[in-house]
């Protein structure tokens, strides 16, 4: 095309048949408007409309206009409107990191000596640009008209300025790919939002009519009503932070939701988040929320979700990067990271996350090397963004301290200690130092037990040691389907009464849901310990003198990675308190064990970065990893599912669909084990396209229908953990 003038029509995008043209004002309205509409849920609209009205003002230059029309030549079309924010100074500047990362990410500020060839912002602002003054035609700066939070604590400034800079950037991203969508899709996104939370609490409340009714204070389910009505009288208080300290069985998932639901419609709040450490948390919460509220209602945010068909698919993916739906169930990982990454895909929920309810299920499980940036998240989200969190578990950790004086953290379960000692179904004995003999001595002797163990080479000599008839392993070596019908067979067995010995890692201590006579667990932290006697009697048909969860040392036993001060301060809590499973003992081991850590509750100091002078949000998004070792996924393909799935994905592409039923099949192992796999020549590539990404097990032999993949082949047993 010619040279611009006044008479030009300036895009933004040609829809892909070549159609249509939307311009380039339309473009920025439709963006300013959304971005607006999003911020405004923490009191920001005119932030929010001024990031979105800049955003592409870059694509005023001849040089983009050219591109949209077929150029090869590459325009950087999203540094001009930051270069504007910064002329206008003050806290345009904000803006400024949005508009300059909405395609690339956030930036680090980099330093004034930083060259135009830099990628910090600093750099940015000194890249040579393309001519973009015609703007000013069509586009007048809007005034930033609300002032900014009032910073009462000078020394979380930095930290607070960061986060808002990271929600007020997921507005403008969120905006941008929706208003192009709209575009390009011609109106016909295929989005599903879903039903309204009154309507939703409605269903609810339905559901759980009958059950409020019981008032029976010596019976499980009239104490379960209790917590639940409890819990939704809650509901009306004002929004902040909540705990809810529940004993396991007193029905916490339902209770929680319930004070979520009353919670949301009381206070006009948008949507519903909940946040648990293991995807088999996820699945079992998620199937009681949907079968409560509606499928269409429920968003399971996690890789290993399936969906029946490809249009349900196609809905939920959409929904998955924004977040729209009225319940979001999703991990521990995919939460906290996104709070800390800098890239647009990550961060375009995260303003979904303002006037919302956030519920944090078995939050011991967070992290304790990232625990202080996660408990500062949490508590910006309660000050600044209108959202309320509940901290949910058995077992509560001591993180009252953490959060400022000026926030009151208020209880869900009435009268706890009362139900805790009601809903107490077995005794928890100490009993010393076992060898594996005499370990597998007592074991021999029980009809009915779990053992869950430290390390998977633990678990897998003492299984070897007793297998037979009726006894079972469990650990993460065994691909999710196999462990699936392993735990099937083993409900079913403890449904007919039928000899069942579990051998297992620490993978059933949480959100799967066994009942067993006795369960031995070697020492681990508190929390592990608590949440593995909650196997024992779990339904209550025996009496507490007859159930035992046994607590002992093994003799020999190797060091458990990252779990050392927690295993030696469950020492002193043992020997400290006569009832390890009491709350006081609870609260004396994460008191301890947070004492102990010290500055190490946030390993890479991520709070000092943000307090340090300028922004680092590239730096920090790459140091915040909740799993710091990489993990290799390693296919299966021992199974004819297994085998026509690994026929599909070479004969067809890989969709979403198929690498989803992949994980199905597929072990998580850690890059060092992986190399030593490969090195023993056990794996191949999946295909000739993937020979550097993703492998399988060359032989079917060194996978047991027992135990799951047989690391020890080739490498001796020295490489466990």
């Amino acid at each position: 095309m010619g040279r611009t003038n006044e008479t030009t029509k300036y895009l933004a995008h040609i829809s892909g048949d070549g159609k249509r043209e939307q311009s380039l004002i339309d473009h920025l309205k439709g963006t300013s408007r959304l971005a607006g509409q999003f911020a405004a849920e923490f009191g920001f609209r005119d932030w929010g409309e001024c990031c979105g009205l800049l955003h592409d003002i870059g694509k005023y230059s001849e040089k983009f206009q050219e591109r949209l029309r077929g150029s090869a030549v590459k325009v950087d079309h999203a540094t001009a409107g930051a270069r504007v924010c910064e002329e206008q100074g003050g806290f345009y500047g904000a803006l400024g990191y949005c508009i300059a990362g909405h395609h690339a990410g956030l930036s680090d500020t980099g330093g004034t000596s930083d060259e135009g060839t830099c990628a910090s912002y600093c750099g940015r602002m000194k890249k040579r640009l393309e001519e973009y003054g015609a703007y000013r035609r069509e586009v007048a700066v809007p005034a930033l008209r609300t002032p900014f939070f009032a910073m009462t604590n000078p020394e979380t400034a930095g930290f607070t300025m960061s986060f808002f800079i990271r929600m007020l950037y997921s507005c403008l991203v969120d905006a941008d790919y929706l208003d192009t969508e709209r575009f390009m899709q011609n109106g016909e996104s295929g989005r599903d939002a879903g039903e309204s939370l009154p309507v939703l609490w409605d269903r609810l409340r339905l559901r759980i009519g009958k059950w409020l009714e019981n008032t029976e204070e010596d019976t499980i389910n009239g104490r379960r009503s209790e917590i639940l009505r409890h819990c939704i009288q809650m509901g009306d208080q004002e929004p902040g932070i909540f705990r809810m300290t529940a004993p396991t069985g007193a029905g916490k998932t339902v209770a929680s939701l319930a004070f979520a639901l009353r919670h949301a419609v009381k206070h006009d709040r948008k949507r519903i988040v909940y946040v648990v450490p293991y995807t088999s948390i996820i699945e079992q919460n998620a199937a009681v929320f949907r079968d409560i509220l509606g499928e269409k209602n429920v968003l399971e945010h996690h890789s290993g979700v399936e969906y029946e068909d490809e249009e349900e698919l196609r809905a939920m993916q959409l929904a998955a990067e924004n977040w729209d739906k009225p319940v979001v169930v999703t991990t521990n990982v995919q939460f906290f990271e996104s709070l800390f990454s800098n890239k647009s895909s990550k961060c375009r929920k995260l303003h979904n996350l303002a006037n919302s309810v956030i519920l944090l299920d078995e939050v011991q499980m967070l992290p304790n090397d990232y625990l202080k940036p996660c408990v500062a998240a949490l508590e910006e989200l309660a000050t600044h963004y209108n959202a309320s969190v509940v901290l949910c578990t058995a077992t509560q950790p001591a993180l009252t301290n953490l959060f400022s004086t000026a926030k009151t953290v208020r209880e869900l379960c009435p009268r706890r200690e009362e139900q805790f000692a009601f809903f107490q179904r077995a005794q928890i004995c100490k009993l010393g130092t076992l060898s594996q003999e005499e370990l597998a001595t007592r074991l021999c002797r029980e009809r009915q037990a779990l053992c869950i163990l430290n390390t998977r080479k633990e678990t897998r000599r003492l299984y070897e040691a007793l297998q037979g008839e009726g006894v079972y392993h469990l650990s993460t070596l065994m691909y999710p389907l196999h462990r699936k019908r392993v735990l099937e067979e083993i409900r079913c067995r403890l449904a007919e009464d039928g000899k069942c010995l579990v051998i297992s890692t620490s993978l059933v201590e949480a959100g799967v849901d066994l009942d067993f006579q006795s369960v031995y667990r070697q020492l681990a932290g508190i929390d592990s310990v608590i949440q593995a006697a909650g196997r024992c009697n779990r339904e209550g048909t025996r009496s507490k003198e007859e159930s035992f969860t046994y607590v002992f040392q093994l003799e020999d036993a190797g060091k458990v990675p990252g779990q050392d001060q927690q295993i030696d301060v469950a020492r002193l809590v043992m020997r400290e308190y006569e009832d390890m499973a009491s709350l006081s003992a609870v609260e004396g081991y994460f008191r301890q064990l947070y004492d102990i850590r010290g500055e190490g509750l946030d390993k890479k100091q991520i709070l000092k970065q943000c307090e340090a002078g300028g922004f680092v949000f590239a730096q920090i998004a790459k140091q915040f990893k909740l799993i710091e070792q990489e993990t290799k996924t390693i296919f299966i393909a021992k199974e004819d599912g297994a085998q026509a799935l690994l026929q599909e994905l070479r004969q067809k592409e890989a969709s979403r669909q198929r690498m989803r039923r992949a994980g199905q099949y597929s072990v998580e192992v850690y890059q060092n084990l992986f190399e030593r796999l490969k090195g023993a020549g056990m794996l191949r590539p999946v295909a000739e396209e993937w020979k550097e990404e993703w492998f399988m097990l060359r032989d079917e032999a060194d996978y047991s229908e027992e135990t799951g993949l047989r690391i020890d082949v080739e490498m001796g047993r020295d490489i466990w953990y």
